[in-house]
């Protein structure tokens, strides 16, 4: 029920490669599947919840404008390529029984609904997830930067954000063995350390809003929910 939980409406921030699993590129059926099953627990205990879902699985702007590419025409692909994965994920919601809405910040109006804050805050009230896609629909933000606004503007209590590591460290733990991890940090300690939690944007919008992330593990089944009931997973940023 949604009484176990801590946080009541939430905001899942997905990377894209959080999507492509082993295969490094691309949508892994099996991850999306496996996502769906945790996250139709959640719905069906009462939890509100939106996912703004990136697009590195399939093509990033950034490298895109360093290969050469206009800076703006790769984030604009970056952006259709967010699109496809909200298709993908909306696909397996339903396979699993939930209820679920895309809705793009680029007008696509075939495959999605154009992003209006008010009619997505009526979809989570009945219950449905929102798939937010496209970003912002502006070039030269990210997704982080996204998630970080549509957290603000849809009143969530607490911001998700997906990664393949337990949470933030003060150096890259892939990379050094001896780097520690914080149960909790400050905004303000994130952005003076330069820790890559978010990009300056993203991180300087939610301090500014008061609206406090958990970065945790996505690929340790059942962390969503065990993060949102309020347990020690990963670290709370606030």
């Amino acid at each position: 029920m949604a009484d176990d939980y801590k946080y009541s409406r939430v905001l899942l921030k997905l990377s894209g490669e959080s999507l492509a699993g082993d295969l490094g590129y691309g949508i892994d059926p099996k991850v999306v599947d496996d996502l769906a099953e945790e996250i139709g627990e959640i719905v069906e205990d009462g939890v509100q919840l939106a996912v703004v879902v990136g697009g590195g699985n399939i093509f990033r702007g950034l490298a895109g404008s360093a290969e050469g590419m206009d800076r703006s025409q790769a984030d604009y692909i970056g952006m259709l390529a967010t699109v496809m994965n909200a298709l993908a994920l909306q696909d397996a919601f339903e396979r699993h029984g939930i209820f679920s809405r895309v809705q793009s910040a680029i007008n696509m109006q075939e495959v999605s609904e154009p992003y209006i804050r008010r009619r997505a805050l009526r979809h989570l009230e009945k219950g449905r997830v929102v798939i937010l896609a496209a970003g912002t629909g502006n070039p030269y933000f990210t997704t982080d930067t996204t998630a970080a606004l549509r957290a603000c503007e849809l009143d969530v209590d607490c911001l998700m954000k997906a990664t393949r590591v337990d949470g933030v460290y003060d150096s890259d733990p892939e990379k050094n063995p001896d780097a520690v991890r914080f149960d909790h940090i400050s905004y303000l300690d994130v952005l003076n350390r330069g820790l890559n939690v978010m990009d300056a944007t993203a991180t300087s919008l939610c301090m500014d809003n008061e609206v406090p992330m958990i970065v945790f593990d996505l690929t340790t089944h059942g962390n969503i929910k065990r993060a949102l009931r309020g347990e020690s997973v990963g670290t709370t940023v606030s």
